[in-house]
């Protein structure tokens, strides 16, 4: 039988998603967003383990995440027979990601600040 570790989100990290929930990231690009800030690369069953993820969900998040540039794959051998696993890694350091969730974050509140001063034009 294999012994695997299995990594979880502290307190304050946890604290940390519910803060990148709150500014508009979706809750499961915040969680595997603060996963992988804190290890150096994981594969897809590592997240749906330690952040209790189904792993369409944890798909789902990573796709989104490389679509925006955030994160990076890379294929390593399987311990057994059949596909490669994929390593996944932060493309930028977070400080760079947190920058591009903040831009996002003004421009949606920009974005809303605009329909209150047209939604007042009406009256």
């Amino acid at each position: 039988m294999k012994e695997e570790t299995v990594l979880y989100l502290s307190d304050k990290e946890e604290e940390f998603v519910s803060i990148l929930t709150k500014v508009g990231t979706q809750k499961n690009v915040a969680k595997i967003l603060v996963f992988l800030a804190n290890t150096a690369n994981a594969t897809s069953r590592m997240m749906e383990r330690g952040l209790d993820l189904r792993q369409p969900e944890v798909s789902i998040a990573l796709k989104h995440m490389a679509g925006q540039g955030w994160v990076k794959s890379s294929e390593i051998p399987s311990e057994r027979k059949g596909r490669p696993n994929k390593q996944f890694a932060l493309a930028l350091p977070p400080r760079q990601i947190m920058a591009s969730i903040e831009n996002a974050a003004k421009e949606r509140m920009e974005y809303q600040l605009g329909l209150v001063r047209k939604m007042r034009n009406y009256t």
